[in-house]
């Protein structure tokens, strides 16, 4: 474990992302304390996942559009101010070798930047853009994350199979047993999944609570569509 918490001491007045419910629920609660080596953000669309991550990657020192603490570009600053007013608590006398933020929607981004640079031999040897979109975040996983690291994941299924999903949580695991740590906001029944994971899911009121993989809005949801999708189908287009 690097960070073993995260804090919002204060809140300032009014506008956004302060008056997020997730926002201010984390303010009112303390904090969110992580306890296990692979903690997951659940919730549904518009509930603060990605805006909290974000804010938790930028305080950890990592660029607001992704890649590791030296990558230093901006194709539009986009981010919102939560993460300079979050406060990390930090393992005492733990530091990660290496680590990075992965952002899915700004990940074609970081792969120019990738190139630019010239570093994509870390990456695989190959240029990300020349490999699918799910083939480069493999290729990332793979090549690029390493042993004693800290990884920040917002959504990284958006571009993965049932396979790939299978594939990164393999990749997860093995890593843990490396000493790396995992803060992962995801949608996936797959990724909720990750041994030993702490699930976090986010309310409808923005409350933060700690939730088993059977209670999972997104497990119990994908499980009541396949035990029978034509009833589903028909309950949502009659309604």
């Amino acid at each position: 474990m690097f960070i073993k918490g995260v804090r919002l001491d204060t809140v300032p007045a009014g506008g956004y992302p302060f008056d997020l419910p997730v926002v201010r629920s984390l303010h009112a609660g303390g904090g969110l304390r992580l306890t296990r080596p692979v903690t997951l953000l659940a919730g549904d669309n518009g509930s603060g996942k990605s805006t909290l991550i974000e804010a938790i990657a930028v305080a950890a020192g990592f660029n607001a559009e992704g890649g590791t603490t030296a990558f230093n570009f901006a194709t539009r600053a986009t981010e919102s101010p939560l993460g300079e007013h979050l406060t990390l608590s930090r393992a005492p006398g733990r530091k990660p070798r290496t680590g990075f933020f992965l952002r899915a929607e700004s990940f074609y981004n970081v792969a120019t930047e990738i190139d630019q640079l010239g570093v994509s031999r870390s990456y695989g040897g190959t240029s990300l853009h020349e490999r699918s979109h799910g083939e480069s975040f493999l290729d990332l996983a793979t090549h690029r994350f390493g042993a004693h690291g800290l990884y920040l994941l917002d959504e990284p299924e958006a571009a993965l199979s049932v396979n790939g999903c299978l594939a990164l949580i393999a990749r997860i695991a093995e890593l843990v047993d490396a000493g790396s740590q995992f803060v992962i906001a995801t949608h996936s029944p797959i990724l909720l999944a990750c041994p030993d994971a702490t699930i976090v899911e986010i309310g409808p009121g923005g409350g933060l609570g700690e939730v088993t993989y059977d209670q999972a809005e997104a497990v119990a949801l994908t499980r009541t569509f396949l035990a029978d999708p034509q009833r589903m189908l028909r309950y949502l287009l009659e309604n």
